[in-house]
Parts: C-alpha cells; sequence; structure tokens
C-alpha cells in the first residue's frame, strides 16, 4: 500500500487527496498514483448527498464508501450536499473543501477522468482559484484498453447507476467485467465516460482487502437506473 513507506520517502513527495467517487476510475487512479509514487496521497475526497446518506450520483451508501476508506487504508473527507444541488452550492462546499486541504499541507487534487475536455477545464479553473493543482494520471488512455488493464489487474465493481437514454436497465446491478464489455453496444463508452453508467469498485491492488456486496433492489428516478448494493463482510486476502 503506498501508504506504507517510510516517512522519510512520503515526506519528499507532494500531498494529494484524490477525488473518490467509489468508481472504478478513482480506484484505478488510487492504484496508479501509488505505483508511480510521485505523489503521496493523503485522503480520499467524497461528495456526499446528506438527505440521503449516498455517493453523489453514484448513489452508494455511505456505509460502502467508508468501508472502501478503510481498505484503501486513507481517511475519508465527506463534502455534505443537498439533493438537488445548485452549482453555488456545491462549488461553495468544494471551496470550503480546499481550504481545509490547504491547512493540512495539501496543494494537489488528484482525478479519475478520462477524456471529456470540458470536465478538465473546469476542474483547472476552480481549483487555480483555491491555489490547488489538478493531476489527471488516466487523462488520454484509450478507453478500451484501460477497462481490459483493469480487469486484468484484479479491479472488481458493480455498476451501480445506469443512464437508459444510453445503455438498457438491465446492465444496472452488473459486474464490470470481460463479459460486460462484451454485452456493451458500440456507442457506450467502455469505461462510461461519457456517462453511460457508474460503478462501485469493491476489489483491486488498491485494497488491502475485498469488499463483499451483493446488488439489491433496482429502482429508477430522476431519469436513471440505480442498482442498491447492499454491504456484506469484508473478505480479507493478500494486498
Amino acid at each position: 500500500m503506498g501508504n506504507d513507506l517510510p516517512v522519510r520517502d512520503r515526506a519528499a513527495r507532494p500531498k494529494a487527496w484524490l477525488a473518490w467517487s467509489s468508481g472504478k476510475d478513482s480506484a484505478w487512479a488510487l492504484h496508479t498514483v501509488r505505483e508511480a509514487g510521485l505523489f503521496d496521497v493523503v485522503a480520499l475526497l467524497t461528495t456526499v448527498n446528506r438527505t440521503h446518506g449516498r455517493v453523489a450520483m453514484h448513489a452508494v451508501r455511505e456505509s460502502l464508501l467508508e468501508m472502501q476508506a478503510a481498505a484503501a487504508g486513507l481517511p475519508l473527507v465527506k463534502v455534505p450536499i443537498p439533493s438537488p444541488c445548485s452549482n453555488e452550492i456545491y462549488e461553495r462546499a468544494m471551496s470550503e473543501a480546499m481550504e481545509r486541504a490547504a491547512g493540512e499541507a495539501v496543494r494537489h487534487v488528484i482525478f479519475g477522468d478520462l477524456f471529456l475536455e470540458d470536465v478538465r477545464a473546469y476542474r483547472e479553473s476552480r481549483l487555480a482559484r483555491c491555489g490547488m493543482t489538478p493531476v489527471f494520471p488516466l487523462w488520454g488512455m484509450e478507453t478500451r484498453a484501460l477497462a481490459e488493464t483493469m480487469i486484468a489487474g484484479g479491479l472488481r465493481a458493480y455498476l451501480t447507476c445506469v443512464d437508459p437514454r444510453k445503455l438498457e436497465r438491465e446492465f444496472a446491478g452488473r459486474r464490470f467485467d470481460a463479459e460486460l464489455l462484451g454485452d456493451l453496444p458500440s456507442s457506450v463508452d467502455p469505461c462510461g465516460e461519457n456517462g453511460e453508467f457508474h460503478t462501485f469498485a469493491c476489489a483491486g491492488p488498491m485494497f488491502s482487502a475485498d469488499l463483499a456486496v451483493t446488488a439489491g433492489e433496482i429502482v429508477e428516478r430522476e431519469g436513471f437506473v440505480f442498482a442498491d448494493l447492499l454491504p456484506g463482510s469484508t473478505a480479507a486476502r493478500t494486498a
């Protein structure tokens, strides 16, 4: 695990928070950054819908989010937001979080974004105002190859949210695996970067233990289809 480095080595690396959606891309970004050893990731940053107690957009239960953080060996910085949430409220909440980061000598925020230029430009603009620098370790990778690398590297995930305008609702609750990649329509990005689906990472080299989860009720709300993942016991494995 990245935080097992000797103190003298970690002190020489810039501190960073990692924007944690609970999904596969942020999980793989954590693994990639730890492997590269260029940053000392000291916390996971997550926006949480305070009305429902779930990760924003991914709709993952807070209890599962906390299990992920424990398995990643990192503290969790939660940014509570209302539902619905205006852009003004969101930006104010994130600015407050960045003030906290700066107070803890953190100057970098790592994101799992892949290719959406407008999203990257937005992050760069907003963080520049806070004196923070965004980092995009997965940027520009070909998404089919990236998805296959994730799966081959031991990452396991479930689809927690599907946009039925882009992908059939039956994909909600499915595992993110080779079979799923083969079943995706050609119009759907293999990593869901265009918002076709969102995921919950439950195993992989970024965790010290696999997280036991099962797909529960499938519901449709506000134009999206959600699979309610239910926590089970944590299955220990060798990290």
